[in-house]
């Protein structure tokens, strides 16, 4: 694995949930270049469970445009790996495994 010198995310949107998708990755895109993350995507099928793919990914975040795209499983399931960036309404949601490093004694 190559050591990247840019933090990455990768873009996803559940196509079976937006209406707007044309919309939607324009601005995926334009928060990923805010927070300073090189973008990938996800594939719009998924063949594998999205925590999968973001695990083969190995990337810092996962953007999604609107709460909807994620179940409170599949979210819950993905901050164990990564960082989860909404675009609207606007939010960040922490990793679970760094939150827990500062309980460690």
């Amino acid at each position: 694995m190559a050591m990247r010198t840019q933090p990455t995310a990768l873009g996803w949107l559940d196509i079976g949930v937006t209406e707007t998708p044309d919309w939607d990755r324009p601005q995926i895109r334009r928060l990923a270049r805010h927070l300073g993350y090189r973008l990938e995507w996800a594939p719009e099928v998924l063949t594998i469970p999205l925590v999968d793919v973001v695990r083969e990914a190995d990337v810092d975040a996962l953007i999604i445009p609107r709460p909807e795209h994620l179940d409170p499983l599949m979210l819950n399931a993905l901050l164990s790996l990564v960082d989860v960036e909404c675009v609207l309404p606007r939010m960040s949601f922490a990793r679970w495994a760094l939150a827990q490093q500062g309980r460690r004694k």
